[in-house]
């Protein structure tokens, strides 16, 4: 068999363009895509949790022929990705989780944020605000050029209100991961697992869960990374997927 195809998948929130720099710096040889996740970008699919993120993960891998994905999720995207590789095995040869949301990742602010009355309102307030004031700090000469603001600035979703999506989601975040995490490990996929120990978001004991939990997985640290990974370091990133998706080719 070829080289498998890299599905990168975006956190909550984020877009597609989270990958930017990873595209760029991968090999010509190594094929890639990204796609807006339902509730975010450009996707008119409406917002759902980590089962119709599968499911509909699964349908666009059937719709573009891809038989042989790695499914590379960040953050978020780690749990649709784990949840992807259970719904379509048939097509999914591999998973990299980057800084991934799993076992123990849920801090008290999540569970705020997804409370019946304060969650709507922080989430109503803050997807407001937060986009626009990044967009405004971006565009400032003399702004410091954070990953995190990027990813701040790039938030959007054309068909819908982003609050809904990141809502929804963290909602689904309070549910667990165990199921998804039974059924993959039973697949015995290889897994790689990258995150970095300084991650204020999902912490470094989340990813070794993860590593006790799947069967054959790897756990890579790297540093300088923090939670935006993929932004912060997407050359050695690139290298760490093209070298995974090599020694699966």
């Amino acid at each position: 068999m070829g080289i498998p195809h890299l599905v990168l998948l975006h956190g909550q929130p984020g877009s597609r363009a989270d990958w930017d720099g990873v595209l760029t710096c991968l090999p010509a040889s190594v094929p890639a895509v990204a796609w807006d996740r339902p509730g975010y970008g450009d996707n008119r699919a409406p917002v759902t949790g980590l089962a119709g993120n599968a499911e509909w993960v699964a349908d666009r891998l059937a719709r573009a022929e891809i038989r042989d994905a790695v499914l590379v999720g960040h953050s978020y995207g780690g749990g649709v990705a784990l949840a992807a590789a259970a719904a379509a095995p048939d097509r999914v040869r591999g998973l990299v989780l980057i800084a991934g949301v799993g076992p123990g990742c849920v801090s008290r602010w999540d569970e705020l944020l997804a409370a019946p009355v304060a969650g709507p309102v922080l989430a109503m307030t803050a997807w407001a605000l937060l986009p626009w004031a990044a967009r405004r700090l971006a565009g400032h000469a003399a702004a410091p050029d954070h990953a995190s603001v990027r990813v701040l600035a790039g938030i959007r979703h054309e068909h819908g209100p982003v609050w809904r999506s990141f809502l929804t989601e963290q909602r689904e975040l309070l549910r667990g991961f165990d199921p998804w995490i039974d059924r993959v490990a039973d697949l015995g996929l290889p897994v790689s697992i990258i995150a970095d120990p300084a991650d204020k978001v999902v912490p470094i004991a989340t990813a070794h869960a993860l590593q006790n939990r799947l069967p054959g997985s790897r756990l890579e640290s790297v540093r300088a990374g923090g939670h935006q990974i993929p932004r912060r370091i997407p050359d050695a990133i690139a290298h760490r997927l093209g070298e995974f998706a090599g020694s699966l080719g």
